[in-house]
């Protein structure tokens, strides 16, 4: 099956319909696969943030080992970035949390995913869809390769601060900041481990 995904100026084609994509932090590369089948609407949101460069030299500001490794959301100065309208959750699609697979984050609204990510660093199924009320993440793809990577940022040193949360109109706690910022230099879309050409519409 042959999926595009189409920008302004460019189009991307995976041949398996699973695109790749690869994280180039201060740590060291990952490579994630997507899964569109199971969570299309996360898939080429996450896709046209990429496109877009908005993770480039954002900041993984949530560590913790063991559980989840987190960012997508705030630039090396912690500032939160603007994002787009929230998707609507896929959850229930079947997908698991078990190490290995990235999810979207939420806020306190179950439809609330946006531009954050993690990485799930154990089998965390208590993050997944159980009920017709209850809170589920989204996974959306799989690590296939920078394991390492993700050791080497589990075991930073973290600490606690205050920003400004535009959410909740006043400073609020954000916990398990890395102390030396872990950074996410470009996040590029990837064919059969090659960057995509790019076409002119």
């Amino acid at each position: 099956m042959i999926i595009t995904i189409t920008s302004t100026l460019w189009s991307i084609t995976t041949i398996d319909n699973r695109a790749i994509v690869q994280l180039e932090t201060s740590m060291g590369t990952i490579i994630i696969r997507l899964f569109p089948d199971e969570a299309p609407n996360t898939c080429k949101n996450f896709l046209s943030y990429v496109n877009e460069g908005y993770y480039n030299n954002t900041i993984f500001h949530r560590v913790i080992d063991g559980f989840i490794i987190q960012g997508g959301g705030f630039n090396k100065d912690l500032k939160a970035k603007k994002t787009k309208e929230p998707i609507r959750n896929e959850s229930r699609q079947g997908l698991s949390n078990i190490k290995g697979t990235v999810s979207m984050a939420l806020t306190i609204d179950n439809n609330s995913a946006a531009s954050q990510f993690f990485f799930n660093l154990a089998n965390n199924k208590d993050l997944d869809y159980t009920t017709q009320k209850g809170k589920g993440y989204t996974v959306f793809a799989e690590v296939i390769d920078g394991e390492r990577v993700l050791e080497k940022i589990q075991k930073v040193r973290t600490k606690r601060i205050m920003y400004y949360s535009e959410l909740y109109k006043r400073n609020v706690p954000l916990h398990d900041v890395p102390e030396e910022a872990i950074i996410l230099t470009k996040a590029t879309v990837l064919r059969n481990n090659k960057k995509v050409t790019e076409k002119k519409e």
